[in-house]
């Protein structure tokens, strides 16, 4: 869950005894990477990537940097955001969140593909004076690299970096990072765009953060990829044009090197300081399910502390990612995993939910027609990139399951409905019910791996009749099982198939031709709710209630 549990005393990241409120890592488990971290007063917020997922750029809210509460998402209408036929892993990349005069301000990028060595990213910009909106039309900027953030200087000026694209065969993809100032009150970009840093050797240099302190500009990037070699890499100037002077006792934070380390992929971190002048960096990172094997749970999302004396460098004890941080405070005591149930009584989904390419709007998830319930409209198939009906919440941890009530009477063989585990187009399992050649309902479960499907015919069973039925998708490590419970009965029945977890991850979802990346995999496996109506003939399926849990 999105909650992290502290205790009163336990052993510190590096030995010993600490006592106090302890953050745990990951503080966002589950699919939620490149964070953006931002205080306003005594409020925390992060910004995360989002995809192809809906809503784009997620967002959830801290006061103490242990315990962070998912608020949803900024970008929850087409005038915001378009994902229309999005790619896997296309979409919302990196966003920046940022505050200045009383203005929040929100850039990310739609990046509509990342083939043949081209990205083809746009970046947008909206602002708000309340999180909870209503967030203005996106002023479109540059489309010259993604990874884009704001910078907003002590004289009052503003600054957009990025990365720089470079589509030239044989050259550095990755060519630098770049600067230009943004005019607020104009609300355009101007002047000349300059490279500021070209990285180190590591390279693959991205995801830019200036900080100004102690008369020094402190560039923050991430460098080697966001796999197993990625790293945090400061740079520092007096001048916001540079020249930028690494850190010579090397990266900031890394995994690299050290696959014992329970954090892996430690890299593309922004910096924040407390109102008492602490300072923390939040990054990606991602569990491996065995040594540098696959992230079924994707990129996440953790704190560290930061040693940051006037005038030097900031550090991170041992340049490696802990697992519990200590932060000043007194402790509580720690909380068991709870349920979290979902019965569907409110007027929109709840911040736990996202929809795949497409809203929630009103003309396929409804939950009026039906009080206390969530009425699906079925939507297109799997490989459909343009009207999915797929409504889910991240996979957080290796052990969990998501349980759902559901009344459901398909018409035809086209008319589908009922739980899944989902990774992308390419990779998921799916149980579900649909109607035979005669009209009578059956349970199926069925996967695709890589592209290709399969049908499990011993999880085939025929039901008595149509109408309400519970069904439940369990993770068990690198297993993936489904069951259910037939109306009015008391008991589970398990289907007979164990499936691989590990294809709903990163790493299995990456695919190279001639070294050339035809797929990627930049999110992270969820459970969900998905109907299909293949024949576009008003099919749909309600859901009584949805549960999901941890342990």
């Amino acid at each position: 869950m999105t909650t992290a549990t502290k205790s009163p005393e336990t052993a510190g990241p590096h030995g010993g005894e600490v006592r106090g409120r302890l953050i745990r890592n990951p503080v966002l488990p589950g699919f939620n990477p490149d964070p953006s971290i931002l205080r306003v007063g005594t409020d925390y917020y992060i910004a995360t990537s989002t995809f192809e997922w809906y809503p784009g750029v997620r967002l959830h809210h801290s006061t103490d940097l242990v315990h962070w509460r998912p608020l949803g998402g900024v970008l929850t209408e087409r005038r915001l955001l378009d994902l229309t036929g999005a790619g896997d892993s296309c979409g919302v990349w990196a966003p920046d969140l940022s505050y200045v005069d009383g203005e929040f301000h929100l850039l990310y990028a739609d990046v509509a593909s990342f083939a043949s060595g081209y990205w083809d990213p746009q970046n947008y910009l909206v602002t708000a004076s309340d999180l909870a909106g209503p967030w203005s039309d996106p002023v479109v900027l540059h489309g010259r690299g993604f990874d884009a953030a704001l910078f907003h200087d002590e004289d009052g000026t503003t600054w957009m970096l990025s990365m720089t694209a470079d589509w030239r065969p044989g050259r550095d993809r990755f060519a630098g990072i770049q600067i230009q100032q943004y005019d607020r009150e104009a609300r355009r970009l101007v002047g000349a765009e300059r490279v500021i840093f070209h990285g180190t050797t590591v390279g693959v240099t991205e995801g830019p953060h200036l900080y100004q302190k102690d008369g020094w500009y402190y560039l923050v990037t991430a460098e080697g990829g966001t796999s197993w070699t990625h790293q945090v890499t400061v740079a520092r100037s007096r001048s916001l044009f540079g020249p930028y002077e690494v850190d010579p006792a090397g990266p900031m934070l890394t995994s690299h090197g050290r696959p014992e380390l329970e954090l892996q992929k430690a890299g593309h971190g922004s910096l924040v300081s407390t109102p008492d002048g602490r300072w923390y960096l939040a990054h990606l990172t991602a569990r491996p399910y065995t040594p540098l094997g696959r992230c079924v749970l994707g990129r996440e999302t953790a704190i560290q502390a930061v040693q940051w004396p006037e005038g030097e460098w900031p550090r991170i004890e041992g340049g490696v990612p802990a697992v519990t941080v200590p932060v000043p405070g007194e402790a509580e005591p720690a909380k068991d995993p709870t349920e979290d149930r979902d019965d569907f009584t409110g007027p929109v989904l709840g911040p736990e939910w996202s929809t795949l390419r497409r809203p929630a709007t009103a003309d396929w998830v409804d939950l009026t027609s039906r009080p206390s319930y969530l009425r699906i409209q079925g939507g297109q198939s799997p490989v459909g990139r343009q009207r999915p009906s797929l409504v889910a919440r991240r996979v957080t941890a290796q052990q969990c399951e998501l349980t759902a009530h559901m009344r459901f009477e398909p018409a035809n063989y086209r008319q589908l409905a009922g739980v899944t585990a989902y990774y992308n187009t390419r990779n998921w399992h799916f149980a579900y019910v649909t109607a035979d050649d005669d009209g009578r309902p059956v349970l199926e479960v069925m996967s695709s791996d890589n592209g290709r499907r399969a049908m499990h015919d011993a999880c085939r069973v025929e039901l008595p009749e149509a109408g309400e039925i519970t069904l439940r998708v369990t993770f068990d490590g690198p297993r993936v099982t489904f069951a259910y419970q037939p109306a009015g009965a008391a008991h589970w029945i398990g289907l007979p198939a164990e499936l691989d977890a590990t294809i709903l991850s990163d790493e299995y979802a990456a695919t190279l031709v001639d070294g050339e990346p035809e797929g990627w995999g930049f999110t992270g496996a969820f459970v969900g709710l998905w109907v299909q109506d293949l024949g576009a003939e008003g099919g749909y399926a309600d859901f009584d209630w949805a549960s999901y849990r941890s342990w």
